[in-house]
């Protein structure tokens, strides 16, 4: 018996996948942004600025050379992880600790017309720790990290697909 649904499993599965289902939004094809090239402007290469390059070139958006060569020039402001303590157990120690991440972007062109005004990307996540399981505990923070970097990465491309030229504002 476990056998034919096994097979009844597989057999819907495989059926899914040969008549090309796919999650909507889940191909890079799916997305049209508003402008053709783009220049990455950033005071470090950092992880968040790997993986929104990586993450531009998926969507298939040249990456222009100098500014001068781009529709548009998305600046990454600042970029700063931080940490605080959350809570404390009886003995005075830490029991969590509340994880930030928090990255402020901004698009614009040639003619400094905001694309995508001054805008921030405010991650959290909670880390409880155990200060017997010190190497566990910092190999979680790590992944946390790892989870908001991600997370503001796929942010900031949804935003950049979103981004249209401002109005002029008249004087």
């Amino acid at each position: 018996m476990t056998n034919l649904a096994r097979l009844l499993l597989l057999a819907a599965t495989l059926s899914l996948a040969a008549c090309g289902f796919h999650m909507r939004g889940s191909l890079a094809s799916d997305y049209t942004f508003a402008f053709k090239s783009l220049y990455l402007k950033a005071p470090g290469e950092t992880s968040f600025v790997a993986q929104l390059r990586r993450q531009i070139k998926a969507y298939k958006i040249p990456i222009a050379a100098s500014p001068d060569q781009a529709d548009v020039i998305l600046e990454v402001v600042s970029e700063q992880p931080s940490k605080q303590i959350l809570s404390l157990n009886s003995l005075g120690r830490v029991q969590e600790y509340q994880l930030f991440y928090r990255v402020s972007i901004r698009a614009y062109d040639n003619n400094q017309v905001d694309w995508l005004p001054a805008d921030k990307i405010i991650l959290s996540r909670i880390l409880p720790y155990d200060d017997t399981q010190i190497l566990a505990d910092m190999q979680q923070e790590a992944m946390l990290n790892a989870d908001m970097v991600r997370d503001a990465v796929s942010q900031a491309v949804r935003r950049l697909y979103k981004a249209k030229p401002s109005a002029p504002t008249e004087q």
